[in-house]
C-alpha cells in the first residue's frame, strides 16, 4: 500500500476504501469464492485485465501443489505431466464482458441493459464478489448486475470517479478515485486494481 500511495498521492483519499475492498476479496477467495467483473468501454477492458491478472500468476510463481500434479498425471499420464508443469493455481475470476453469444441474444431478445445481471443471477453465489467498475458510476447496466449481486448474496466493489454516483450507496465497498475526467478516472483504476491483485496474490502465495 505504501508503495502505491508513494507512486499516486492523490490515491490517499480513497485508502480506506482499497484496503477494505483487498481484505473483502480475500475473505471470498479464502471461503472458497470467485470474482466477478464488468464495465463497459475502457472498464470493460480493465475488467478483462482484472481476471488476467487473478487466474494466473500476476508478480509471484503459483506452482501446482504435488497432490494436484499427481492427480493429473494420473488423468493424463504424459499430456498430464506436461499440464503439471505449466499450469498455475488460480485465483477463480470471470468476467462478465467475455460473453458475447449470451449478451448478444440477451440484448436482442430481452433487454440490452440486463446482460451483466443476467450473468450475475447465473453464475453468482454466496459470498462471491462482484467487481463493478463505471467512471461516472452510474452505468445502467453495472447498476443492474448490483442489484442482482445484493439477492443473490454477492458482495459488491466498485471502482468509480470522485462523485461515485449511484454505487456509492449500492457497493458495500466503492473506491472513488479522486479525479472527474474520464480518462483520468481510468488512469488511477489501473494502480488501484493493480494493487489489489498483488495484494491479494501475495496473500495466498509465498512463493
Amino acid at each position: 500500500m505504501e508503495t502505491l500511495l508513494k507512486r499516486f498521492p492523490s490515491l490517499s483519499a480513497c485508502r480506506h476504501d482499497i484496503v477494505a475492498a483487498r481484505d473483502l476479496i480475500i475473505a471470498a477467495y479464502t471461503a472458497g469464492n470467485k470474482v466477478l467483473t464488468c464495465g463497459n468501454g475502457g472498464s470493460a477492458a480493465d475488467a478483462e485485465h482484472i481476471v488476467g491478472e487473478l487466474m494466473k500468476g500476476f508478480l509471484r510463481k503459483r506452482p501446482l501443489a504435488e497432490q494436484e500434479r499427481q492427480a493429473l498425471v494420473a488423468a493424463g499420464g504424459t499430456d498430464g505431466a506436461y499440464l503439471a508443469e505449466r499450469l498455475q493455481k488460480p485465483l477463480a475470476a470471470l468476467s462478465l464482458v467475455a460473453s458475447v453469444s449470451l449478451a448478444t441474444a440477451f440484448a436482442n431478445d430481452v433487454a440490452p441493459e440486463l446482460t451483466f445481471a443476467q450473468q450475475v443471477y447465473g453464475v453468482g453465489t454466496r459470498g462471491d464478489v462482484l467487481l463493478g467498475i463505471s467512471t461516472s458510476g452510474s452505468s445502467k447496466n453495472v447498476l443492474y448486475a448490483l442489484v442482482a449481486a445484493k439477492a443473490r448474496g454477492v458482495t459488491c466493489i466498485g471502482l468509480t470517479g470522485a462523485a461515485g454516483g449511484r454505487m456509492r450507496d449500492m457497493c458495500d465497498v466503492c473506491i472513488r478515485v479522486p479525479a472527474t475526467m474520464t480518462p483520468e478516472i481510468q488512469e488511477l483504476h489501473l494502480p488501484v486494481y493493480h494493487y489489489l491483485c498483488a495484494a491479494v496474490e501475495a496473500h495466498f502465495f509465498d512463493v
